[in-house]
């Protein structure tokens, strides 16, 4: 009995250190993010999916550096490479945890990266198939404000393009504004992004 009471203090240590460790490497990769530090980031977060094959947040977060990136007009000339370094992230994320709206919206992200990219041979390819992400996703989760902010925005930017009306997509934002307020992440590290945009967006429509 002895023996079997050290064997599980030891293995609850282990599993504690283990913890702590994912715990400060997620802190750490998140806060050299918010840093403006997107490469460290970046290269953090791929070490700690080497060890946490399991969990698909790490993941996510080098998909989702890799797309934001991709928008930065000082980073045209590394597009490709960004955006298929976050396909390839996003794709390890979605075979750990598929159906994932938190997934979804990224997938939705690098489909947009690419429209933004090069609207005229890129447009027609992935306009569908970012409307198609947010659909699933919206089904899954339409109570998730990201789910419901970035399916506007996305459609703010078709309606503008083609000169319809964003009333109805402002509408939308104004509602995400309202789910962020009492959206609670599952943990400290799980996606809590969006509102400062959404906010931002909003403001743009009410000037229009």
């Amino acid at each position: 009995m002895k023996k079997i009471i050290i064997a599980l203090t030891l293995l609850i240590s282990t599993i504690t250190f283990s913890q702590t460790q994912y715990e400060q490497g997620m802190k750490k990769a998140l806060g050299l993010w918010s840093e403006g530090k997107p490469t460290e980031a970046k290269a953090l977060f791929e070490r700690i999916a080497l060890v946490e094959k399991e969990n698909w947040l790490p993941n996510y977060y080098v998909a989702l550096i890799n797309t934001t990136e991709a928008f930065v007009p000082a980073n045209r000339d590394k597009i490709s490479a960004l955006l298929e370094k976050a396909q390839q992230a996003e794709n390890e994320a979605n075979a750990i945890s598929p159906n994932n709206p938190e997934l979804l919206v990224v997938q939705a992200l690098i489909y947009t990266a690419w429209i933004v990219y090069d609207p005229q041979s890129n447009g027609m390819k992935y306009t569908g198939k970012t409307m198609e992400q947010y659909y699933k996703a919206l089904a899954l989760a339409p109570n998730n404000p990201r789910v419901v902010f970035s399916k506007a925005e996305f459609e703010i930017g078709g309606a503008k393009f083609f000169g319809k009306d964003t009333k109805p997509m402002c509408a939308q934002v104004a509602k995400s504004i309202e789910l962020f307020a009492t959206f609670k992440p599952e943990s400290p590290f799980h996606p809590n992004w969006g509102l400062d945009r959404a906010q931002e967006v909003l403001q743009n429509c009410n000037t229009k």
